[in-house]
């Protein structure tokens, strides 16, 4: 199982500000990976943003309202069990939000395109005290995304972790990172080696 945000469906949820604001460090008219993406307020945002966005999640009664949005492409997968389904792909950027499973951690870097961004978003430790995710399985450690970043040598555009108000009191983490352009980088640690950090 994985952890998402304890938002009920019937309240649809602003796309996070997080993700807007690194949004556009994305190619114009690039790929977008809207990864666990539920109803797809962020898969809508940036399609209207003019990017060719890919949504993504295990329930496809989330996803079916989205078929219908211009410049977005839905795909009912559960990430947690089987192959990665975009092996073949390359994102000119991931994101991430109120998702956590860290197995998919060394898929997401291999997804990017040479200079894509991946954002990311979600609960960390702390937050038991304030609702769900409350199962340390889900939540991330103070700095763990930091780590994650390091170990595959992305460059940290930003982070933030601690309390946020709004939309109601929560402990997360969130970074943006950037993919070298594969010209330049180091080559990436071994995927065994990078996934037994976590």
């Amino acid at each position: 199982m994985s952890a998402r945000g304890s938002a009920a469906a019937s309240t649809p949820l602003a796309p996070s500000p997080w993700v807007m604001r690194f949004a556009t460090l994305i190619r114009p008219g690039g790929k977008v990976l809207d990864l666990a993406a539920g109803h797809g307020r962020h898969a809508r945002a940036l399609a209207d943003a003019g990017l060719a966005v890919r949504a993504v999640d295990r329930d496809p009664a989330a996803l079916e309202a989205l078929r219908r949005i211009a410049g977005v492409c839905v795909r009912a997968a559960d990430l947690e069990t089987g192959a990665w389904p975009f092996a073949a792909a390359a994102f000119d950027a991931v994101v991430v939000t109120n998702y956590l499973w860290r197995p998919l951690l060394p898929d997401l870097v291999a997804s990017l395109a040479p200079d894509g961004v991946l954002i990311y978003e979600t609960f960390g430790v702390g937050n038991e005290r304030y609702g769900k995710p409350s199962n340390p399985q889900y939540l991330l450690r103070n700095g763990e995304l930091l780590e994650f970043a390091h170990a595959f040598r992305l460059t940290v555009v930003a982070f933030e972790s601690g309390l946020v108000a709004r939309p109601g009191p929560a402990v997360v983490e969130r970074i943006c990172v950037r993919r070298a352009d594969a010209r330049t980088a180091p080559a990436l640690l071994d995927q065994g080696t990078a996934a037994d950090t976590f």
